[in-house]
């Protein structure tokens, strides 16, 4: 379904149920509800103009919209002055597991995101065989070897009770590993007839999509031949194609080539994450990227993206080390890393990397679960020579070895300008590629991306209230009902009655991301209020401490 399409039918939806317009709802005898949100600015997530009136809410669902709903309810909220948006979407992030440690959805929900997509880069919180098990459970993962496939997973969350609402993707990476193994090989036409067999059954017991990792092992080891047949079985469930490219530097317009033509092949519906123009080489081929996009778009090929709003990605470590030398087991790894002669491809490799970045001072390590590496927490690659007395190819083999290969960096190689220029386009949205955390217990430890705190807010208060690159109305949109209809969300995304009762109150002029890389835990300003499922979560800026999201499983799609 197009965007047009879907709010055609939510109209009809609305109509249905008795309401005169999307914008102009009327109840015409006086009813009780559970909360009335009044006098607030209405954006009703379609992307058009606002109105000025109330929304009504009843068994978690809204019940009406119209200029004066009265005060017959338990709670009332009254949001004069402030925006009242569908609660925000994140398409693409990496919440998952976190969820059992920071169940209230500490980071998202502080930030009015009411709906997290985890699964994203190839990676998903559960396996699909007894051998994928047995190599991958001296892992730490929660729920021990319930967790064989979706199914199981969902469950757990949904026992352990959960913040925010929350849908999967299914990791290839995982999906390649349980069948050919983590090693560079093609697979076979009985591997790729075990993986099609794979993805099927996790997509039909709801999973979202299938998400690409193409810079990660062993997802990196696919052809095209390889994600064409899987994303067949994807064209099969209505659902979407994620992924995160071959590369997004110097070959990235040859890795968009190949993500548009697996979709054309399939006729899978393509989400290209966290797009991207890396390393000031690169810098400028943004336009040449957006008009690939738009080619695809203009030729048939239902295609979108999303981009977190900073300049600096986040990822491993492992990236230091060449993709053909990334394969096998852990132990493969050390082995290589060991050994004079490999050691001294990954070392050129490391520092051919570190020059395209522009130097060690551009990267900065994302925190350490060695206490002994604690004083390298939050310090540039330069900065942590200098405290050691190494070079930099031996300080960051001292940390792939010391931290297990499982320390992460955060890197600064994007430009200010390609941003305006991503989330002008009409395909795009803001995504966190970010996870769940909270200040408080183990996560609170950590030292992640502040994307992770300040995502939304920073998109309103610096692409919409400072740069004025986008329009409110428009920037709802893309937070709201353009990734409700990528996911095919049923009855979410938009103020209708009927749906959902997700909302986000906010303040415009005070919106503002305060997180911070050196001090990620720091939520933003200016969001007064949160309902997920119709649940006060959000209370003038304070956490209720309700529980009332859901999994989004297949029930809750519109396939």
């Amino acid at each position: 379904m197009n965007r047009r399409d879907f709010f055609k039918a939510s109209a009809l939806g609305a109509a249905a149920l008795g309401f005169t317009s999307l914008t102009g709802c009327k109840v015409t005898t006086r009813q009780s509800f559970d909360t009335i949100i009044k006098n607030g600015v209405i954006y009703a997530g379609d992307g058009k103009a606002p109105i000025t009136g109330d929304i009504a809410i009843r068994d978690g669902k809204i019940a009406a919209l119209g200029k004066d709903l009265g005060t017959s309810a338990d709670n009332i909220i009254d949001a004069k002055g402030l925006v009242v948006s569908p609660g925000f979407i994140d398409i693409h992030t990496h919440t998952d597991t976190n969820l059992f440690d920071a169940p209230k959805g500490d980071s998202r929900i502080f930030q009015g995101i009411t709906t997290d997509l985890g699964g994203n880069c190839g990676y998903c919180p559960f396996v699909y065989s007894d051998d994928a098990w047995e190599s991958r459970k001296d892992r730490p993962r929660h729920g021990g070897p319930a967790w064989r496939d979706i199914d199981g997973f969902y469950q757990r969350l949904t026992e352990n009770k959960i913040g925010i609402n929350y849908a999967s993707l299914v990791g290839h990476g995982d999906v390649r590993e349980a069948v050919v193994g983590p090693y560079n090989v093609k697979a076979t036409a009985d591997d790729l007839r075990k993986m099609c067999e794979v993805l099927d059954r996790q997509l039909s017991l709801g999973a979202v999509g299938l998400s690409y990792g193409l810079e990660y092992a062993p997802g990196c080891y696919c052809d095209t031949e390889e994600m064409v047949a899987l994303n067949k079985v994807v064209k099969k469930h209505n659902a979407l194609y994620t992924i995160h490219m071959r590369n997004e530097d110097d070959h990235v317009l040859e890795a968009m080539d190949e993500a548009i033509a697996a979709a054309r092949e399939s006729g899978a519906r393509l989400e290209i994450s966290h797009l991207k123009a890396q390393n000031p080489a690169n810098f400028d081929k943004i336009d040449r990227m957006l008009k690939k996009i738009d080619d695809a778009h203009n030729a048939g090929i239902d295609i979108a993206f999303d981009r977190y709003p900073y300049t600096a990605f986040s990822t491993g470590f492992t990236s230091f080390i060449p993709i053909e030398l990334r394969d096998g087991t852990s132990e493969d790894i050390y082995a290589r890393l060991n050994d004079p002669a490999t050691c001294e491809k990954i070392k050129a490799y490391a520092y051919s990397r570190l020059e395209r970045f522009g130097g060690p001072q551009q990267v900065v390590v994302a925190g350490c679960n060695d206490p002994a590496n604690a004083v390298y927490a939050g310090k540039n690659l330069a900065e942590c020579c200098k405290i050691s007395g190494m070079d930099e190819w031996e300080m960051i083999r001292y940390l792939l070895i010391s931290e297990k290969l499982a320390v992460n960096q955060a890197t600064f190689a994007m430009k200010e300008d390609n941003l305006k220029k991503i989330y002008a386009h009409r395909l795009s949205m803001p995504a966190s590629d970010g996870s769940v955390y909270s200040p408080e217990g183990p996560l609170g430890q950590e030292l992640p991306h502040p994307r992770s705190y300040g995502t939304f807010p920073r998109f309103f208060e610096k692409f919409v209230r400072e740069d004025k690159v986008l329009d409110l109305a428009t920037a709802i949109w893309k937070c709201t009902g353009l990734p409700a209809s990528r996911i095919k969300l049923k009855e979410r995304g938009l103020l209708i009655p009927g749906y959902a009762a997700d909302i986000t109150i906010f303040n415009p002029d005070t919106i503002a991301d305060l997180s911070t890389y050196a001090k990620p835990h720091t939520f933003p300003a200016g969001i007064e209020h949160v309902l997920v499922n119709g649940v006060h979560t959000i209370k003038n800026g304070s956490h209720t401490g309700v529980l009332a999201g859901v999994v989004l499983d297949g029930s809750q799609l519109n396939r």
